[in-house]
């Protein structure tokens, strides 16, 4: 930081385009503070709502699907919300809409506390996603524009290690709420929490976020490729959620054959809107093309695996909250390791083969725990599971630092901030299939099958995504974009 940024009073508005320059926006790292605040949050209403689950549906009741939906409504407005607010950045401007985000957020949050009933949680909980998705992209971009060119790798160092942390104590920070059920709270903590936060966060973003100036290229929005691509993600997720608890009628399958014609016109629109959402060039890329298969079969594998994870520990096992969040901390602990190793040596040196190494880590830890837990059946004890999670989650995290920059790497620069969006998307998309699909699998199996049983088919059914994942890696560069700016 200049001595100007540290001895000039606070700005009492939007900073204007003299506040930035070669030097940077003089209050850059309070910037940064705010937009790792706003991931934060993010991220910890994923983890935390994940471990909640069996407590929200104990206390609001409602069926199965609840347990999904409440994952689902957030990760598929989340995803939704990612390909149109980028544009709505350059629209509208990104300090306001980032602010917009944050506010709306916190209202959402504070809604999800309060909310008397499943079906307005999980209105709730779209409304976060929709906010959150509003305010992510325009925050990484304020980072970009605030800070210099040479200061810009030292200003996304702070996002691995911060994140890692959030990961790893969101399942505990949540079990620890609904353990000690402040004030009757119960699991709505979890969603209150962030009003403070969220308070603060709004305030220190009015104070010192800059003004970034508008795009002249993007003039509207393409709102008919915004109505597709909505209809076609909702034709294809509530089926999957609703299916089992309606019995699979007709409609089911008719909705899912829509959803297939709804994403083809909506690809049909890209090629021929003059501002689209997407932009078309990205699906002419053989590589990228194939990094969004990686990324909905990994991501759809583990989202689906940990909903299922939360339930076979809670409801199977019989264990609190709290115990449940502590029985993931290996596997956070193996995330946080296979990380640092690949960001920092494992994945310059080996390239496309740390995706290979860290796939193949994770499905021998997979094989683990379903070794484990079919030998001692609901009677197993965290302890016995930890080495199986803890391999796993090494291999989880040799995997993350890498799979972007590598998904993103054959593309031409005035492609790659198009890319990194909707590769967020599209990881945000299949996390919410993955909760909608092997969700349904689990229920399904349940009544007849058991807890253990059915919780063994699941990992069969995650690894079987994963082998699907390494074999599409072989489609990837071998190595990672030069110079890549972390995403």
């Amino acid at each position: 930081m200049t001595t100007t940024a540290q001895t000039t009073p606070p700005p009492q508005g939007p900073a204007t385009s003299s506040t930035t320059g070669s030097a940077g926006y003089r209050y850059r790292w309070m910037v940064l503070a705010v937009v790792l605040i706003a991931d934060v949050m993010d991220l910890l209403d994923a983890t935390i709502a994940n471990l909640a689950g069996p407590s929200i549906r104990a206390d609001l009741g409602g069926s199965a699907s609840t347990l999904q939906w409440v994952l689902a409504a957030y990760t598929l407005s989340f995803a939704i919300g990612l390909i149109t607010s980028a544009r709505l950045g350059d629209l509208v401007g990104r300090r306001r809409m980032f602010i917009i985000g944050m506010v709306g957020f916190t209202a959402a949050s504070l809604a999800c506390g309060l909310a008397p009933s499943a079906g307005l949680l999980i209105a709730a909980r779209v409304a976060q996603g929709l906010f959150g998705a509003t305010m992510i992209p325009q925050g990484l971009a304020m980072v970009k524009q605030s800070f210099p060119p040479e200061q810009l790798n030292k200003a996304f160092i702070p996002f691995g290690p911060v994140m890692g942390l959030a990961a790893v104590l969101g399942p505990i920070i949540a079990g620890v709420l609904i353990d000690a059920d402040l004030f009757g709270s119960g699991w709505r903590m979890c969603f209150l929490i962030n009003l403070p936060v969220g308070i603060a966060a709004s305030y220190l973003a009015f104070r010192y976020l800059p003004e970034v100036p508008k795009s002249d290229r993007v003039q509207r929005l393409d709102l008919l490729g915004t109505l597709l691509i909505t209809a076609a993600s909702a034709a294809l997720i509530f089926p999957l959620v609703q299916g089992h608890e309606a019995g699979w009628p007709a409609w089911t399958f008719v909705l899912m054959g829509l959803s297939v014609v709804l994403f083809g016109l909506f690809a049909w629109n890209e090629r021929r809107s003059d501002q689209p959402l997407i932009e078309p060039s990205l699906f002419r890329n053989r590589a990228f093309v194939a990094g969004l298969l990686v990324l909905t079969t990994f991501f759809l594998a583990m989202s689906g695996f940990m909903l299922v994870y939360n339930l076979f520990v809670q409801l199977g096992m019989g264990f609190k909250p709290l115990a449940a969040g502590l029985a993931l901390t290996p596997f956070a602990f193996g995330i946080a390791l296979g990380s640092a190793l690949s960001g920092a040596w494992l994945g310059p040196k080996l390239g496309r083969l740390v995706l290979h190494l860290g796939l193949s880590i994770l499905v021998v830890g997979m094989i683990a725990l379903a070794l484990t837990v079919e030998h001692s059946g609901v009677d197993v004890s965290a302890w016995a599971m930890a080495p199986g999670t803890l391999i796993a989650g090494v291999g989880c995290g040799l995997i993350f630092p890498p799979l972007f920059d590598l998904i993103l790497a054959d593309l031409d620069d005035n492609e790659v901030g198009s890319g990194a969006g909707l590769l967020n998307a599209v990881q945000q998309f299949g996390g919410a299939a993955g909760v909608a699909a092997i969700g349904t699998i689990f229920f399904e199996l349940l009544p007849d099958r058991g807890y253990t049983d059915s919780f063994g088919v699941v990992i069969g059914v995650t690894i079987a995504c994963w082998v699907v994942t390494f074999l599409v890696a072989f489609l990837l560069p071998k190595k990672a974009r030069e110079a890549m700016i972390a995403h």
